[in-house]
């Protein structure tokens, strides 16, 4: 674990913090009586506040976690007297239960899971009712838990609109962690946008079963690469195939944040997060007493959006995907009927529109997706 104070004391403790939580467990997280005001509705001194972020990989990965970092000291130099308490690569297992138990044991009032840990955040928000909970691309509303997510299918669609305008092959490549909702989400929406200009185009995917993993990142852009696949997408934590995309001669769009110095003759945008408002919001109503459980959406120019074109983009390419980011900004929904899925299914009729809440939830591929099931 990482403790950072008003003057910046850093303590690292991961490994101890893994042996201790179990025994430092029962005791701190009995449930408060019913009828007992829950702590995170009273206001709260700003330097006795005790901040927790659990991370899904390391702060240095380039992307998510940096990210979610970068939020992390934004909170740090709004509220300098608060105490900030983070694990990075917090495992998807019984271990991430003893993590944020232990950021309770710790004296946390406000804990973040900076990824999605369903019944690992879960049980013990539902033992520790004094505490705020906030789980990112997570779905459990309860008294004391709730999520946050970036409506990112609208950037990803300004991009596939570059994408559909410059690939030559009409082949998109798109590398995803699992088939989970987010990616077919980014996925579809990417082709989606692809397709309103260019309605040939096909997009296929690899899932490499990790966030985090350059080898099987680049092994799995090289067999895009190979495949004929010249513009390269998807939800990497990593620059990798960015890297095979300036080797292969293609064009890439990145996940998370802008990466054009990793090879600006390739890179064309990124759907570019940031994460620092919401988090001092959710700190601010904190110390305020007026923090509520809630799920939220960071929106098109609210938290995500397009990084700035790459130096190879068109002009002209980017006018037109501009012109539907104008659009979007405005309020307009492009993700209507009718749409197919990717066995010929019809999944939204005409004069249908898509909720972001509908596409948050999305558990199929549109039509001219392939390798995603």
């Amino acid at each position: 674990m990482t403790v950072s104070g008003p003057r910046g004391r850093l303590l690292t403790t991961r490994r101890a913090l893994l042996g201790m939580a179990g025994a430092a467990g029962s005791g701190l997280l009995r449930p408060a009586r019913a009828e007992t005001t829950p702590a995170w509705r009273r206001p709260l001194a700003e330097a006795d506040a005790v901040i927790g972020f659990g991370h899904t990989g390391p702060i240095t990965d380039g992307g998510w976690s940096m990210v979610h970092d970068r939020g992390v000291q934004a909170v740090r130099r709004a509220f300098p007297k608060i105490r900030t308490i983070y694990v990075e690569s917090v495992p998807y297992s019984a271990d991430a239960t003893r993590i944020f138990r232990q950021f309770v044991a710790e004296g946390a009032q406000m804990v973040f899971a900076t990824s999605e840990y369903g019944d690992f955040i879960k049980d013990v928000s539902d033992r520790a009712p004094d505490v705020a909970f906030m789980e990112c691309d997570g779905t459990n509303v309860t008294g004391n838990l709730g999520w946050y997510y970036v409506a990112h299918w609208y950037a990803s669609y300004i991009i596939g609109i570059a994408a559909g305008l410059m690939t030559r092959t009409g082949k998109i490549g798109f590398l995803g962690a699992f088939p989970i909702p987010s990616v077919y989400a980014s996925a579809n929406a990417t082709l989606l946008g692809a397709q309103s200009v260019n309605p040939s185009v096909t997009l296929q995917s690899i899932t490499i079963n990790a966030w985090f993993d350059p080898q099987a990142a680049t092994q799995a852009a090289t067999a895009l690469a190979d495949n004929g696949c010249d513009f390269l997408c998807g939800i990497m934590d990593e620059p990798a195939y960015l890297r095979v995309a300036v080797q292969r001669g293609l064009k890439a769009a990145m996940w998370n944040t802008g990466m054009l110095d990793y090879g600006p003759e390739a890179y064309v945008s990124s759907v570019d997060l940031d994460f620092n408002d919401f988090y001092v919001s959710q700190v601010r109503d904190l110390l305020a007493g007026t923090w509520q459980p809630q799920g939220r959406f960071l929106t098109l120019g609210h938290g995500v959006d397009r990084d700035a074109w790459g130096p190879s983009v068109p002009v002209e390419v980017a006018r037109q995907a501009d012109a539907m980011r104008t659009r979007l900004l405005a309020g307009y929904n492009p993700f209507r009927g009718p749409i197919h899925d990717n066995h010929g299914r019809l999944r939204v009729p005409e004069g249908v529109t898509l909720s972001d809440l509908e596409i948050y939830h999305s558990d199929w591929a549109v039509a001219g997706v392939s390798g995603l099931e």
